[in-house]
């Protein structure tokens, strides 16, 4: 197996495979991301992507899970996509999933017949950060993503049946636009229903763009109460079913399961902390870089 530079993946597919199929980001301009700074957009060869396929065979007996990385790997051109998953499909035939990370955007760009294909190769998942809701956070943060188009984008997955799971981010709005930010962002999950749900606490990473407008004073932090705020919003105003992966290591309360059916339990959690978690005094949120 050859990885080149960092490689990423959601915590969720901690037991997966991991297939190297892009380097980078083809978008790369988040104000608040590092993870493919270290990176160009490229697309490795397709008998390497092969060959490491090929050589994790040898290497595991049993695969029910293959995750491709880097970053939206739904960019690529919908016939080599299917000649990769339909390689992993061949190689494990044991596999039950095929993720990938995904811009809404990419969703978007392709056709719904191509999308259709490539579920039915084999592809099951797709994880996208949307962030915010709210369109001046949206531009602030350089997401290259409108509301408009997100919901056209996960309009074709559902389509398709390719489930989504889309991740947001508390404290996003910072200090002075975190009421905006959530109710926004509530407001664009309840139309765009994704299968899953992943919110994470802002970690603010190093040598982002971000960091540099804390330090300039031109973004000031949502504090760690604001976000357990944004959170309680969040579990008392979404309407549909969904699964909650709130467990991120992050994230000031821990929280995971089908919603509704957590909801009670989830928002008992956030409302003690609020009234008893020292962090709450503090103004800002102290966590780990990715």
């Amino acid at each position: 197996m050859r990885f080149e530079g960092k490689v990423y993946r959601p915590w969720i597919e901690w037991d997966s495979l991991l297939i190297q199929t892009t380097l980078g980001c083809t978008h790369n301009k988040c104000t608040f991301c590092n993870m493919f700074r270290d990176k160009r957009f490229s697309i490795r060869s397709i008998e390497d992507i092969f060959q490491d396929i090929e050589e994790s065979r040898r290497f595991y007996r049993n695969v029910k899970s293959v995750f491709l990385v880097d970053g939206n790997v739904l960019a690529l051109k919908t016939d080599l996509l299917l000649k990769i998953i339909t390689k992993v499909k061949e190689t494990f035939p044991e596999c039950e999933k095929v993720s990938l990370y995904a811009g809404l955007n990419d969703f978007r760009r392709k056709s719904i017949e191509d999308l259709k294909a490539l579920k039915a190769a084999g592809l099951t998942k797709a994880y996208t950060g949307l962030e915010s809701g709210d369109p001046v956070i949206l531009e602030r943060v350089k997401k290259g993503l409108t509301p408009e188009q997100a919901i056209e984008g996960m309009t074709k997955a559902k389509e398709a049946g390719i489930e989504v799971l889309a991740s947001f981010i508390f404290g996003m709005g910072g200090k002075d636009r975190s009421q905006e930010h959530i109710e926004k962002t509530v407001e664009l999950l309840n139309i765009l229903k994704p299968e899953e749900i992943a919110p994470m606490a802002l970690t603010v990473q190093p040598g982002t763009e971000l960091e540099e407008e804390i330090r300039s004073g031109r973004f000031i932090q949502a504090t760690p109460l604001q976000m357990l705020e944004e959170e309680k919003y969040l579990l008392e105003n979404m309407n549909f079913p969904t699964f909650y992966w709130g467990d991120h290591g992050n994230n000031i309360v821990s929280s995971k399961g089908m919603f509704p059916d957590i909801k009670e339990e989830s928002l008992r959690k956030v409302e003690s902390a609020m009234l008893s978690n020292p962090v709450c005094k503090m103004d800002v949120l102290h966590n780990y870089a990715w």
